[in-house]
């Protein structure tokens, strides 16, 4: 299991507040209120559908303790452990209306990261054995970046920059406009800070080498085949951290990893896995 720092309640209560706030609207949920008597409570169980990596948790927890605080959460299975279908994850003691009502919104979150660290460990399997490691990129969904690279996080990989202003890209257009791989990178050093790495994009070997005659810290291989990425590693020589990246799907990465690269990044984690499917259950006493 992963060893996560929790996510801070300073980051996802906003969050969490304003997805209540668009699903309960103006009136609350008049579903519940019409069927389920006052103070009637309940007990209820969020559980696999289909097996997979656990996220989300905090996040569901806030929305549940947000609508009602006396609310009793259970855990079973915390975030980064794998769950097997039909597994437990968590259980909810209280009033039902409440329940019900932070229902959607704690499954939502907890399917959609979820999903995506279910996706990134299977990624890191495929990977087992050799030095790289499994990173996302920029390619998050609006408002909802700090969540996803937690949970890339909670599926074994690692986060790459979470924005434009904690590390410096040099990408093609950048390269383009300044002039080439040199300029470029004298510009970055000239202004930047000596805690704040510099990365830059490259599409063959001899831009590679200047890249490296230029100090880059880290260098993105961009859609470079296995044969050409080993090169790449011969020419480092371990100078500077090596990132392939550029169309890399669960098929073709364990070929990339074993170019001997040292991170290798799928925007497909944080942009297009699919959400896990988790569901919750009213448990009645047998």
């Amino acid at each position: 299991m992963p060893d996560l720092e929790p996510l801070s309640p300073l980051l996802i209560e906003p969050m969490v507040r304003a997805a209540l706030a668009e699903d309960l609207g103006r009136a609350g949920d008049i579903t519940s209120q019409a069927t389920i008597p006052v103070g009637t409570t309940a007990r209820a169980e969020i559980a696999a559908r289909q097996p997979g990596r656990i996220a989300g948790l905090d996040l569901a927890r806030m929305a549940l303790r947000l609508v009602d605080p006396s609310l009793k959460i259970a855990i079973r299975l915390p975030d980064g452990s794998d769950a097997a279908v039909g597994d437990g994850i968590a259980l909810i003691e209280g009033d039902a209306r409440s329940i019900l009502s932070a229902e959607r919104v704690a499954l939502n979150y907890m399917g959609h990261l979820s999903g995506i660290a279910t996706a990134t460990a299977a990624f890191s399997k495929r990977i087992e054995g050799t030095r790289a490691r499994i990173t996302c990129t920029r390619k998050t969904t609006p408002g909802l970046r700090a969540l996803e690279k937690y949970a890339v996080r909670a599926g074994g990989g690692s986060n790459h920059r979470f924005g434009l202003d904690d590390a410096i890209l040099i990408k093609d257009n950048h390269i383009a406009i300044a002039g080439g791989i040199t300029a470029a990178l004298q510009g970055a050093f000239a202004n930047v800070g000596h805690m704040v790495r510099v990365e830059i994009e490259v599409d063959t070997l001899d831009q590679l080498r200047e890249a490296l005659d230029g100090g880059a810290h880290v260098v993105l291989l961009d859609n470079m085949g296995p044969d050409v990425l080993r090169e790449a590693v011969e020419i480092n020589k371990g100078r500077a951290v090596l990132e392939a990246s550029g169309g890399i799907n669960f098929e073709t990465v364990h070929s990339v990893a074993e170019t001997g690269v040292d991170m290798i990044s799928v925007g497909w984690l944080t942009h297009s896995a699919p959400s896990l499917d988790l569901g919750l259950d009213i448990v009645f006493e047998s």
